[in-house]
């Protein structure tokens, strides 16, 4: 009997006690109920929120706040981090085609997007601006428009094609047995330029003197690049293997 009443002395006295809340800042929700209730607090989640690198569940605020003096079984409200992360459509982007690309990415970075340059690609527009935007490995935007059925992560990275107006990939053309002045007006036109000359015996001529070798050759699929240069070897008199 004595000690039924000394247990009952002991619980009625501990009974509606204040005790110090602990900090949950930081630690994740799951551990935190169960350490909660160790301590008869209950505990509730009141928001949750995206924080690009953050795990889900993790406490980042609570109230009552820490090293507060409460009775047991208060309730403590807390906000953790979302396990899945938040999300914006292609449709609500800033326009990207056609924009400079240093500050496109800047309007991008308060969405939490991130950019990368993938490559660049010939356009006879100004350096830097934005051809195409993949995310993914799927193509999002480009001069053809933009593909409204993707939803971007918040905190993924896009990545960029952007415009450089030299670089164009031309077909390497076979320019032996043409004269010289024929060679040299196809070269301008087409964006290539004459490299060095070199004659084989006497040249009286120049112009029309005739391409018997040329460098770099030519061959089924050879491209050459924008402003390089194409070297010939010429000679006066046409030779025996041209038509």
């Amino acid at each position: 009997m004595i000690a039924l009443i000394s247990l009952w002395l002991r619980y009625y006295t501990n009974h509606g006690q204040k005790l110090e809340l602990p900090d949950y800042i930081g630690q994740n929700y799951n551990d935190v109920k169960k350490d909660a209730n160790e301590r008869s607090f209950r505990i509730s989640v009141a928001d949750s929120v995206h924080i690009v690198g953050k795990p889900g569940g993790e406490i980042i605020s609570q109230n009552p706040k820490p090293e507060s003096t409460v009775k047991e079984n208060r309730m403590i409200y807390v906000t953790t981090t979302k396990y899945n992360p938040d999300k914006i459509n292609v449709g609500s982007l800033p326009t990207l085609y056609g924009t400079f690309y240093e500050s496109k990415c800047k309007d991008l970075s308060y969405l939490n997007i991130n950019c990368s340059i993938q490559g660049y690609k010939h356009d006879s527009g100004a350096k830097n601006h934005i051809l195409e935007v993949y995310y993914n490995g799927k193509l999002i935007s480009s001069k053809n428009g933009r593909n409204n059925s993707i939803e971007i992560e918040k905190g993924a990275t896009l990545d960029f094609v952007l415009s450089k107006p030299d670089g164009k990939e031309l077909p390497l053309q076979d320019y032996i047995c043409m004269s010289l002045d024929q060679a040299r007006f196809l070269i301008e036109t087409g964006g290539l330029q004459i490299g060095t000359i070199a004659g084989n015996g006497e040249i009286k001529d120049e112009g029309t003197a005739y391409i018997v070798d040329q460098s770099p050759r030519s061959k089924p699929g050879a491209t050459i690049v924008m402003g390089e240069l194409i070297n010939f070897r010429i000679q006066q008199n046409k030779p025996s293997n041209c038509k």
